[in-house]
């Protein structure tokens, strides 16, 4: 028996192996690397494909986040001490953001069966302070609805995606990053869209705001040696950029092919100790496909150690996103005594099974008999 890896990037790049070295050919034989042919080309196809105005490429997922804060500070939209809703269950960088600008976090707890922030929640955290809401559609699985648009222009409030995660997912026809008033986006290797190091790219359909991130990200200058703001160096390379446009061309492709493996899952995973992910809910009552990609595969657990340990013997990797929530961070020791409930029982219980759009068929039904065979015979700890 061979190891089921969690990812295999190797064979992801495989299936574009000629089409990468052609792109990669014609950069180096361009001779130029950064900010040309092959980045704008990339942003135009990268708009046309999300259905948002306009596409700046920056250096990552994180950079687009802080871009877009201080692209919004520029504007006198925010201010230092402003306060911006953030999920409690996230990865750190969408709470980095939002510090590094002088923002404040304001968490608001998940739904225990999305995963995602619970809309629900976020009007009782608003204060005259409150500025905007961060949204993540986490682990590919929209976050998103009438209400929080209701709320936003109740407020008056910016709505920025964290798109990381959720590239070519679908609310009522609308993709993801053409939603709120911003958008970032991650190219990082192991995303649903990756490139072959990283990237980054922000959404908008605010003229001024893409200008202000455009700039912001090359040195603050919109022209060369004219600085009009205190700008760092974050850009998309030609090289990225190009491979990014040979990859996007399957992208529709390998997130249905990431459907037809949660659905495998959905249908043959039974063990009364796992309990499964969901699809969105259309407002008919029935599943809303096009509204999770499935960048990840989370399940939840009472008896996680037991389960990875038990899926490890068996030669299947296995992942914990997140461990730890952004509160409870050595990172933040100012956030430390805050307590978030849900937020921690999911640190404590998913666990992320192997998924992607070339995972092989008996490897999926591999790990479902072994999560089928799982089974506690002491109560011991997690």
């Amino acid at each position: 028996m061979s190891e089921i890896k969690f990812l295999d990037l190797l064979k992801i790049n495989q299936q574009h192996r000629t089409e990468l070295i052609q792109a990669v050919t014609e950069v180096i034989d361009s001779g130029w690397f950064l900010n040309g042919d092959f980045l704008t080309k990339f942003e135009q196809e990268f708009a046309t494909y999300t259905g948002a105005k306009y596409v700046v490429g920056v250096a990552n997922g994180l950079d687009a986040l802080k871009l877009i804060f201080q692209s919004y500070k520029e504007q006198g939209v925010l201010k230092d001490g402003d306060e911006v809703i953030v999920p409690a269950h996230t990865f750190i960088a969408s709470t980095l953001a939002v510090t590094d600008n002088k923002l404040v976090p304001i968490f608001v707890e998940p739904d225990l069966a999305s995963f995602n922030m619970d809309i629900d929640l976020i009007e009782q955290r608003i204060t005259p302070k409150t500025k905007a809401i961060l949204v993540v559609h986490l682990y590919g699985r929209i976050c998103w609805s009438d209400e929080l648009e209701r709320l936003a222009e109740k407020y008056q409030l910016k709505i920025i995606e964290d798109n990381a995660q959720a590239v070519g997912a679908e609310w009522k026809g609308r993709k993801t990053g053409s939603l709120g008033h911003a958008a970032a986006f991650s190219f990082y290797p192991g995303k649903n869209l990756g490139a072959l190091g990283d990237g980054g790219a922000v959404a908008t359909a605010d003229a001024d705001l893409a200008q202000k991130v455009k700039a912001i990200a090359n040195y603050g200058s919109g022209r060369k040696y004219e600085h009009l703001y205190k700008g760092i160096n974050s850009r998309l390379d030609e090289i990225q950029a190009a491979f990014l446009s040979v990859k996007l061309k399957s992208l529709d492709a390998g997130n249905e092919r990431r459907r037809e493996v949660a659905d495998r899952y959905l249908a043959g995973i039974t063990n009364p100790l796992i309990e499964l992910p969901t699809y969105p809910q259309a407002q008919e009552g029935q599943a809303d496909k096009k509204g999770h990609v499935w960048h990840l595969f989370v399940i939840k657990t009472k008896n996680r150690k037991a389960l990875q340990k038990h899926l490890a013997a068996r030669e299947i990797q296995t992942l914990i996103h997140y461990p730890t929530p952004p509160h409870k961070q050595a990172a933040y020791p100012e956030y430390n005594h805050f307590s978030y409930p849900a937020s921690e029982q999911i640190a404590e219980e998913v666990l992320s099974l192997p998924i992607s759009q070339v995972i092989e068929v008996n490897d999926i039904e591999e790990i479902i008999e072994a999560v089928n065979q799982f089974q506690i015979i002491t109560n011991g700890p997690n």
